[in-house]
């Protein structure tokens, strides 16, 4: 669905390049994210692959078709969800959805998308009124209105509470199920780890690594299992055992025959972990 060739991108006046020979290819209905820290080049490789910023060189593919050959139909294939909510202050909820729907030539059901985001009762009210929050709920459905095949989505759920965040993965995640293709920048390991089926680690415009997180974590963490158990009924007792040949392993068959076992935990490692060795930047 979306390929990038030696995709490089130098903003004016700079003397760094913002994306430097990035290669990546997105298959349909995966979950694809770029993660890194602020600067790295998530949002502007974003901004080049839904036509916002010109001036690169390599080549993209979006649909079996090259950008520079699309025309203004590209919009309605393509959702996109900024970071940054932007809307009409003065007008409703509704009426934002509305306006913006009125760009394409496919509609949804206006009431349905507030209902998922938790702003149906809120459908009438003025924008200029909203918490962060709801902005930023009411900006992730207008990438929905009108059913694209690609979702752009720059930092989904900054600014949610759980609640709210929970809300945002599972329709993410739905929207996978029956078939989209999404592409999500992201620093937050946590929703990487949970929504993207592979990841890209990106720093100083450059594509480090690219894998599952499964696999990033496996590859990158202790290959061991830590055992937490009772002794005594009181006393927590932790022992590491090697993966390797675990169920042979006489000392840790006698802890699970014998003892309170409280916990058992494979040492993997966490993507915030892999991030920093792979890349030995932080994610602030």
């Amino acid at each position: 669905m979306i390929q990038a060739d030696n995709l490089t991108f130098q903003y004016p006046g700079s003397h760094v390049q913002a994306a430097r020979n990035l290669n990546f290819r997105i298959e349909p209905g995966e979950i694809f994210g770029f993660l890194g820290p602020s600067g790295a080049g998530k949002s502007t490789t974003q901004k080049i692959l839904i036509g916002l910023l010109k001036g690169y060189t390599g080549k993209i593919s979006i649909m079996g078709k090259s950008l520079e050959d699309w025309d203004p139909d590209f919009y309605n294939h393509v959702g996109i969800g900024f970071e940054l909510p932007n809307h009409y202050l003065k007008l409703t909820a509704m009426e934002n959805l509305r306006f913006f729907g009125s760009f394409y030539s496919r509609k949804k059901d206006y009431l349905g998308l507030l209902e998922k985001v938790g702003l149906l009762q809120d459908a009438n009210k003025i924008v200029e009124n909203f918490s962060k929050s709801m902005k930023v709920r009411l900006n992730f459905i207008r990438a929905l209105l009108h059913d694209p095949e690609i979702l752009f989505l720059d930092e989904p759920t900054t600014g949610l509470d759980p609640v709210n965040s929970r809300k945002i993965k599972d329709i993410i995640l739905d929207q996978k199920a029956i078939g989209k293709t999404i592409f999500v920048t992201t620093h937050n390991m946590h929703d990487a780890d949970e929504l993207c089926d592979r990841i890209s680690f990106i720093v100083d415009g450059e594509l480090m690594i690219t894998e599952t997180p499964k696999q990033l974590k496996l590859d990158h963490g202790k290959h061991k299992v830590k055992v937490e158990y009772a002794d005594g009924g009181q006393l927590i007792k932790v022992k590491e055992f090697p993966l390797k040949d675990i169920g042979k392993d006489q000392k840790f068959m006698d802890i699970l025959k014998t003892r309170e076992v409280i916990s058992i935990h494979s040492q993997e490692a966490s993507l915030d972990e892999v991030f920093i060795k792979v890349t030995g930047k932080n994610l602030l």
